[in-house]
């Protein structure tokens, strides 16, 4: 792969934000240049083998899912964690089915587990990580709260780096993109405390008869512009730095990933970029090392587009909720960009009063988890854990 090296970088704290990188070509050898670099087939799969690719799913089409981790570089590790129904129709079984057939035919290292198995539930317990669990002592229901389960996997088959995509892409060869980006971009990063976040070229969506390439997603546009403000607020300084305030495709090193807290529900993504700045800007932080390495955000532009499936407008307006309301009640906001907002979200029909914009739910970062104790609960008790090596 060829990339753009990054021009121009902004720092807030501890915290560089770096702007957005193009992928200039999908093939290269090794190339070391001021403002380029390419990476051969050889250097990157030293960084797949290192690395985990986690796969949240809940109930997609299985063909889906199935070209999506056919995508998957071979020399990475896949966690599937699926919250997929198992009454009437077992869709699990059915994803634990094609799992199995894929390692049978790629020999790759793959793992899945179901998000509500009862020694998850149990060693979490047992490790005081009780923030996860609904009032039945069970893994509540939530994308995050999958992450949470995939780094803990991650970590726990030893893997250096950890990367998300989303089960419900139609074009899967994007999906071989994301990773192979994922692997460059890191290796390159002078801080073992780095995320890359990425920016898809397009978004078709199909008006009348044929696709319209869409720049920007709806939601994407409008967290950009309200993150960009809470720090012109902070600097005294306009800034455009941050366009990735949506980004499901998204990989950290393990040692990011430990520190980093998670929130459930659409405020996923903009959530890591706000708990970043709130947690090392002023350095009044716990994590004293990753406050003097510092943490770099990378931003790439892919080639591929990014094709999905559409949820509606009320999966637009959840997600336009969710996204503003973790910058609305931020300790870096003042009163003039949450009234702001809140415009934002009336002008959208989203909300009708202050109130209706809630605080979301944060889960902590994973490093105070005692992950061989984890490990010990879980495996013993486990009913659904299959991991194939």
């Amino acid at each position: 792969m060829l990339i753009e090296l990054p021009k121009h970088s902004e720092v807030f704290g501890s915290v560089k934000i770096h702007e957005l990188q193009k992928v200039l070509k999908l093939e290269s050898n090794k190339v070391i240049a001021p403002l380029i670099r390419g990476f051969s087939r050889e250097e990157l799969r030293d960084v797949f083998s290192r690395m985990a690719i986690v796969v949240p799913v809940k109930d997609e089409r299985l063909h889906l899912l199935d070209g999506v981790m056919r995508s998957i570089p071979e020399d990475c590790t896949i966690v599937v964690v699926s919250n997929s129904r198992r009454e009437e129709q077992d869709v699990f079984k059915l994803e634990c089915d094609m799992i199995s057939n894929f390692h049978k035919i790629s020999k790759q290292n793959v793992a899945i587990v179901h998000q509500k198995d009862p020694g998850l539930s149990l060693a979490f317990q047992e490790v005081g990580y009780k923030c996860i669990l609904d009032k039945n002592g069970v893994v509540r229901d939530g994308k995050g709260e999958g992450m949470v389960i995939g780094v803990l996997l991650a970590k726990m088959l030893g893997c250096d780096y950890v990367g998300f995509v989303d089960a419900d892409n139609y074009i899967p060869c994007s999906v071989n993109e994301y990773v192979t980006i994922y692997a460059g971009v890191l290796s390159l990063s002078e801080t073992p405390y780095s995320m890359v976040r990425l920016h898809w070229r397009y978004k078709p969506k199909v008006m009348e008869d044929r696709l319209y390439f869409r720049k920007w997603g709806r939601v994407s546009e409008i967290t950009n512009k309200y993150i960009n403000m809470l720090l012109s607020i902070n600097t005294g300084f306009e800034t455009l730095i941050v366009r990735t305030g949506n980004a499901g495709e998204h990989a950290m090193t393990m040692k990011l990933a430990e520190i980093m807290e998670f929130s459930t529900g659409y405020s996923i993504e903009p959530y890591q970029i706000i708990y970043l700045l709130e947690e090392f800007w002023d350095g009044n932080t716990r994590f004293k090392d990753a406050l003097s390495s510092g943490i770099s955000i990378y931003q790439v532009e892919t080639i591929n587009p990014h094709v999905h499936e559409e949820k509606g407008e009320g999966h637009i307006k959840d997600m336009l909720l969710a996204s503003l309301s973790v910058i609305y009640h931020s300790k870096l906001a003042n009163e003039d960009l949450r009234e702001k907002i809140f415009e934002e979200l009336r002008n959208h029909e989203v909300v009708k009063s202050k109130r209706e914009i809630r605080k979301v739910t944060r889960l902590p970062p994973i490093c105070d988890i005692d992950v061989n104790k984890f490990r010990s609960v879980f495996e013993r008790y486990t009913e659904t854990f299959v991991c194939l090596r």
